[in-house]
């Protein structure tokens, strides 16, 4: 860092010109370097999963960090529900509109809402 940098400046009695240098080399090589990773934002969501199949429906509420995929909490809901795998099954809004799984879980949560419906793919389309 900076501080360092200084306190070596001082300990090894160098000119300005060299840590000028330094400093320009430093930030050139910060420029080339990889793009931050993203933070972490340590906020959760909520979600309602209700399994349509049964005739109660029953349903599970999973709380889970929102840079989490989707796909985990379709993954612990097929588990809790005792489906088989979660290719099998479908998610959708209260409405039926169907959710892609391919993405963040707090994407979903701000597109749809808290209430996710898991329909089996043996079931999709029937009465």
């Amino acid at each position: 860092s900076f501080c360092t940098l200084l306190i070596t400046q001082i300990n090894r009695q160098i000119t300005n010109k060299e840590v000028i240098a330094h400093m320009a080399d430093s930030s050139s090589a910060a420029a080339t370097a990889a793009p931050a990773k993203p933070t972490v934002s340590g906020n959760k969501v909520t979600f309602r999963i209700i399994l349509t199949s049964e005739r109660t429906q029953p349903f599970r509420v999973i709380t889970i960090a929102e840079e989490a995929p989707f796909t985990a909490v379709l993954r612990f809901a097929a588990e809790e529900f005792g489906i088989a795998s979660v290719d099998s099954m479908a998610a959708t809004t209260k409405d039926g509109t169907g959710i892609n799984p391919a993405q963040t879980s707090g994407n979903v949560f701000m597109k749809y809402g808290q209430e996710v419906r898991l329909i089996p793919r043996d079931k999709v389309g029937c009465q």
